[in-house]
């Protein structure tokens, strides 16, 4: 082969190499934490069309009815009660955030460990605290306490109103994964900074939102995206909502609950 073959071929690579990586490195959204709080529970975007996007990821889905949870490629719906079962494509929600999962780095939690010790142990190793960051975490739970905000019906209250009859459960001794995003503090209320996170048990029939955890032992895997596509609901309730205030990060917190980890400033 000669030269200008050869280096055909590695222009070739690295070309192929460089599109792979950029397209892990987006996250793609539809709609905002903001729209959320405003009551804004009707999307007018598919579960087909979400994971077009991306292979990992939460959300919610269409009159808050149930936690999304995207996980390898499939999309989950955990119900109030707790259950999961693999979404219909034909699914819609008004809120969904997905990534194409890549590990930039792992590490092992070998010993108990809870929540805030966990994402501290991430925040040590992250490169910046001003990019977006997918975390993984598949393992052993002495203790997980998860949410599910009920089905609403219009007119809808907004969000802090309607996780005041969330339903929750414990789950003790259990397997499973926790997906979700380290989003930083200046995206509050188009994301909901710090650490938002859903579980996923083993067996994929349970889970929801997370409030707390005590890892028994397990791995930390960690996908970084400097891109954010921002998708926005062009009908309904979006164009009039209300999406900031001095008082949206108040209402993220109230509304997300203990499990919204607010990230240390950069």
């Amino acid at each position: 082969m000669d030269a200008s073959g050869a280096y055909e071929r590695f222009r070739h690579w690295a070309a192929t190499l460089l599109a792979h990586q950029q397209a892990g490195s987006e996250v793609y959204q539809f709609s905002t934490i903001g729209a959320l709080l405003d009551g804004v529970y009707d999307g007018d975007i598919t579960v087909a069309e979400i994971l077009r996007h991306g292979d990992f990821g939460l959300g919610t889905f269409n009159h808050l009815d149930g936690e999304m949870v995207v996980l390898d490629g499939v999309c989950y719906r955990v119900r109030a009660d707790g259950t999961a079962t693999r979404a219909d494509p034909t699914d819609r929600t008004p809120f969904a955030a997905v990534t194409r999962f890549h590990a930039d780095f792992e590490f092992d939690i070998a010993e108990p460990t809870g929540r805030a010790a966990v994402a501290d142990a991430i925040d040590r190793r992250i490169a910046s605290a001003n990019l977006i960051y997918a975390i993984r975490i598949t393992g052993r739970f002495r203790e997980l306490h998860t949410r599910t905000v009920l089905a609403q019906q219009e007119p809808y209250p907004p969000l802090t109103q309607a996780t005041e009859g969330q339903a929750e459960t414990v789950f003790t001794d259990a397997t499973g994964t926790l997906v979700g995003f380290r989003t930083p503090e200046f995206e509050q209320g188009i994301s909901v900074a710090g650490y938002h996170l859903h579980f996923l048990d083993a067996e994929r029939t349970g889970g929801g939102h997370v409030l707390d955890f005590d890892l028994e032992h397990g791995r930390v895997a960690v996908s970084g995206a400097a891109e954010l596509h921002l998708s926005l609901p062009t009908s309904g309730a979006f164009l009039d909502a209300r999406l900031s205030g001095a008082d949206i990060a108040e209402r993220i917190d109230q509304a997300e609950g203990p499990g919204a980890d607010r990230p240390p400033e950069p």
